[in-house]
């Protein structure tokens, strides 16, 4: 997009590696808001760029961590062969993730200071966005139907920092219900604040338009939310 300035950056991480980041700020000058972008499996490919490119169009620096960069920096996978990205996501630890998490959240600090940072995550990137929730002291979190919360970070729940947006689809076959469910049970137990969208033609995927799942209806709704979502919580 043209009117951003965007570039990669290279992040070092508390445990000696080196991440790169792809970096895509406002043009305009002032105080903008921070949000760190999460991948899919994919990498951050062509479809996490444009997202990060959108953001800032809507006037936040946005960054979009590599969390394969342990095992493949600059990796990009295809939509038609899943099987190839198995073992990037079978490297990835909580231990690990928060380490690049803090790392991202603190290349935004300095940016553009610690009050008014959000993160968004597709996919995996879903259940890193509500990992960083628990992580580092973000206003708000966005996830798009972000398997493996639960279980395994359902204890996390308590140590959320800010307000949770999940967006699912009810056509999805890889999130089964009991998962959803187990989510917002822990929200509520926990007295955590969230929002809880289901788009019923939605299937796994329907945000990117680089997928055969998108949804054009869907992923213009589920934009206009999460734009709204995130005003909310910086104010």
């Amino acid at each position: 997009m043209a009117n951003q300035m965007d570039h990669y950056v290279q992040l070092n991480v508390e445990d000696g590696t080196t991440m790169a980041a792809y970096v895509a700020r406002p043009s305009s000058a002032g105080r903008h808001p921070g949000i760190m972008v999460f991948q899919e499996a994919f990498g951050v490919n062509a479809h996490i760029r444009d997202v990060t490119d959108r953001f800032a169009g809507l006037g936040y620096t946005a960054v979009a961590p590599e969390l394969y960069h342990r095992t493949g920096p600059g990796y990009e996978g295809s939509y038609t062969d899943f099987e190839a990205n198995r073992p990037h996501i079978a490297a990835l630890t909580p231990e690990n993730l928060e380490k690049d998490i803090r790392t991202t959240f603190n290349f935004l600090r300095m940016e553009v200071g610690p009050d008014r940072i959000v993160s968004v995550g597709f996919c995996m990137g879903g259940r890193v966005s509500f990992l960083a929730n628990a992580t580092v002291p973000v206003r708000a979190a966005a996830s798009f139907y972000g398997g493996g919360i639960a279980p395994a970070y359902l204890g996390k729940i308590p140590s959320l920092h800010g307000p949770m947006l999940f967006c699912w689809g009810v056509q999805d076959k890889h999130i089964p219900p009991d998962q959803i469910n187990a989510i917002i049970d822990g929200m509520n137990q926990a007295g955590k604040q969230y929002i809880n969208v289901a788009f019923s033609t939605a299937g796994h995927g329907f945000f990117c338009d680089a997928r055969a799942a998108y949804d054009k209806n869907a992923a213009f709704e589920a934009w206009s939310l999460i734009r709204a979502f995130f005003e909310a919580n910086l104010e």
